[in-house]
């Protein structure tokens, strides 16, 4: 088995190549997005329990928008938690066929695609300059993905927030056991 830096490993034998990533390793940013979703969770209460206590339609009009806002972001910083606490990725290929699963607390829907329709693997390039790129590669969001290949028409990504060495490191034992085999 071969492990890259903290989150990454990789298994190789005869039919099987086998990798796992783990979303995160640093317990501290993980304490403090747990902070974060608390304190967030008790402001979107306080602010529910508020409503009921309004007279004027046009506050209670507000609120209803301040609380969609609010429900929106519970639900991506709760994701997030969740899936750097308990998450991991899951990517292997055996007897030809392409498996992946984004699992959670062991469970999580394998998707699998044939070896021989698979075009275009790639690894996703990143703009130091680009704003959406920098937020999709930081701790405090879901996303990311590195390497990217099409199965019939659909673009399939995966390999969230790797770094430029671990992502060249994974498409080339990918693609030379990809290729070795076919």
């Amino acid at each position: 088995m071969k492990v890259l830096g903290n989150r990454i490993s990789i298994l190789k034998k005869d039919d099987l190549l086998s990798i796992v990533i783990l979303p995160t390793v640093d317990k501290k940013k993980l304490g403090v997005l747990f902070l974060w979703l608390f304190a967030w969770t008790v402001c979107g209460v306080i602010v529910f329990i508020n409503y009921f206590k309004l007279q004027n339609q046009d506050a209670k009009v507000f609120i209803i928008g301040y609380l969609a806002f609010w429900a929106y972001f519970e639900f991506k910083i709760a994701r997030t938690f969740i899936w750097k606490k308990n998450g991991k990725e899951k990517f292997w290929i055996q007897n030809g066929i392409v498996h992946y699963q984004r699992e959670l607390n062991k469970k999580g829907k394998i998707k699998e695609y044939n070896i021989n329709l698979i075009d275009d693997f790639k690894i996703i390039d990143l703009s130091n300059t680009s704003f959406a790129d920098n937020f999709n590669q930081s701790f405090w969001v879901k996303g990311g993905e590195r390497l990217e290949f099409v199965s019939q028409g659909l673009a399939i990504r995966f390999a969230m927030q790797v770094t430029d060495e671990e992502a060249r490191t994974l498409f080339n034992e990918i693609n030379k056991f990809i290729f070795g085999k076919k």
